[in-house]
């Protein structure tokens, strides 16, 4: 399994702070920004019910509200219940309040209403106050599925532009950062977290953003070294934790992402949306139990119906596969449709294949499949999409290994290293030559397998794993790493996809080959694209034109 859950994508990303120009009682506003910066959503709720209960004004809904949107999923129906309050203090000045309930619109999928509204309010307030101007960047920026990222940016530009004189608040920088990064900015968002590192109270905010800004970029060396600055600088930061946990899950240390998941959820608070949130990354670190026993102790105390997600997704990993469908079917009439994600489709065809192995039913399986790809297309990576389907539907190749098989001294000497160093790239590589030089296919579709592991982005790694399990003659297994293939190389930018056309067009052939017998049609699916990979190609030529008689 991958490091996302298919779910929210906010590692750090909005949930900046909240800041307070000329307000009474600004120390209790400075406790809440240190509280949403922190993650301890529970207590700034505290923080800003006292400060509304103090000052019931515009902005001290707002604040309230927003808290309820920036926390790890969104509860739109507070929220909008206290921006409603804000709003009927003066329906046309309470600007930070139709912010808001702007924000909400934009949440819940209505773009253009939101957007016209959010419009409204700058001209409203004739753009001369730069935190009306943030908070609407913030809105524009701040739902991985519902956003503005170029319009969050234009905002944000001038809200750091109008707050110059009086010394811009870190967050700005923050905001900016994420609405670049939502545009694929990556210059621009790294440019804003170092001039946020230039007047950061607290590094471990910044450091832990540009740790994830790199961890999206792949650059892990960076990302790592980012990530330990922020605990270095703060190491009572619980996003930096949580941040690491999804560090340690790319390079499969799920032993160790638990740990950093449990001490985001020690450090940060108890309030039931921040444990759902500890629920869902524990289940990514394969901490099953922790993750069922936080989601059983906060289920009932929550209305949002994220929750029977969750326990869908933990009711499959037991095996439950009729509770598993109960849940998620639960969720997806419950759900308002923003919410709903391709992982869902998905998640849905894996309790199908796993339903239709036991009925033995063929059209579930096929529905299955339908249901499976619609996650594919997506490129979403809360599961290895084929594997596990092939694991749910019965169809999983059998497990490679060298031992029977010819063997030599280079090999013993490079399993015993490989042994002691298993994610040494270069004995891995070496070792998967010298099974094959052996003759050895299973040893090299074994050596294959772990290097795919530790270079999971790199796609010849699949092919030569493809073709070591052809040799051996596991044709399912054969399938379905040539397809891994596939699915790498085309997320690689233009120029890496050309380079891979040979091996592409290959891998294209060698499916329809070893398709042709039990499946006719697909097997002329694939020769077809491997044709259009390689039209030079005779072999493909003539296979064609025998699968098209």
């Amino acid at each position: 399994m991958k490091e996302r859950f298919g779910l929210s994508k906010k590692i750090v990303l909005g949930a900046a702070a909240f800041f307070a120009m000329n307000m009474v009682g600004a120390q209790t506003v400075a406790e809440g920004i240190n509280d949403i910066d922190g993650y301890k959503f529970g207590k700034a709720k505290e923080v800003y019910t006292a400060l509304v209960n103090k000052e019931p004004s515009d902005a001290n809904y707002f604040y309230l509200g927003n808290a309820y949107l920036v926390q790890s999923e969104p509860d739109f129906e507070k929220a909008a219940e206290y921006f409603s309050k804000g709003v009927a203090l003066d329906a046309k000045k309470s600007f930070y309040s139709r912010i808001g309930q702007a924000s909400v619109k934009l949440g819940k999928g209505d773009k253009a209403g939101a957007i016209a509204e959010l419009n409204q309010v700058a001209k409203d307030s004739r753009e001369k106050d730069p935190e009306v101007l943030y908070r609407i960047g913030e809105a524009l920026a701040l739902y991985p599925n519902h956003n503005d990222p170029k319009l969050s940016i234009e905002y944000l530009n001038k809200a750091v532009n109008l707050a110059e004189k009086k010394g811009v608040p870190e967050y700005y920088y923050y905001t900016l950062g994420d609405a670049n990064r939502l545009n694929k900015n990556w210059g621009e968002a790294m440019n804003a977290y170092d001039r946020a590192l230039e007047v950061a109270k607290n590094k471990a905010a910044v450091y832990t953003r540009i740790g994830t800004l790199w961890t999206s970029a792949k650059q892990w060396e960076r990302a790592k070294d980012n990530i330990d600055k922020a605990i270095q600088a703060d190491a009572n930061y619980a996003p930096a934790y949580k941040a690491r946990g999804g560090f340690n899950i790319v390079y499969q240390k799920y032993d160790q992402a638990a740990l950093d998941y449990k001490k985001y959820l020690d450090l940060a608070d108890s309030d039931p949306n921040t444990v759902l949130d500890y629920s869902k990354l524990a289940f990514l670190a394969k901490d099953y139990t922790n993750a069922g026993s936080a989601l059983d102790s906060v289920f009932d105390k929550i209305d949002d119906p994220i929750k029977y997600r969750i326990k869908a997704y933990l009711q499959y990993q037991a095996k439950d596969y009729a509770g598993a469908k109960t849940s998620l079917e639960t969720f997806l009439s419950k759900a308002e449709k923003s919410r709903i994600l391709p992982s869902d489709s998905g998640l849905e065809g894996l309790i199908l294949a796993a339903i239709g192995k036991e009925k033995k039913d063929a059209a579930m399986l096929q529905q299955a499949q339908q249901k499976v790809a619609v996650a594919k297309a997506a490129k979403d990576e809360t599961f290895d999409w084929d594997a596990e389907l092939a694991s749910a539907s019965g169809t999983a190749p059998k497990v490679a290994s060298g031992e029977g098989g010819p063997t030599n001294a280079a090999i013993d000497a490079l399993k015993k290293q490989v042994a002691a160093d298993p994610k040494n790239t270069d004995l891995l590589y070496k070792l998967a030559n010298e099974y094959q030089g052996a003759q050895n296919w299973g040893g090299a579709a074994s050596a294959w397998s772990q290097m795919a592991n530790v270079l999971q982005t790199w796609e010849p790694a699949y092919y030569s794993l493809g073709y070591a399990l052809q040799k051996s003659g596991d044709a399912a297994g054969a399938i379905a790493a040539y397809q891994k293939y596939v699915d790498v190389l085309a997320s690689k930018p233009a120029a890496d996809q050309a380079k891979g056309k040979e091996l592409l067009a290959n891998s294209y052939y060698n499916m329809a080959s070893l398709t042709a017998n039990a499946d006719k049609a697909k097997a002329l699916e694939y020769v077809t694209k491997a044709l259009e990979a390689n039209p030079a190609d005779a072999d493909a030529a003539k296979l064609k034109e025998k699968l098209s008689k």
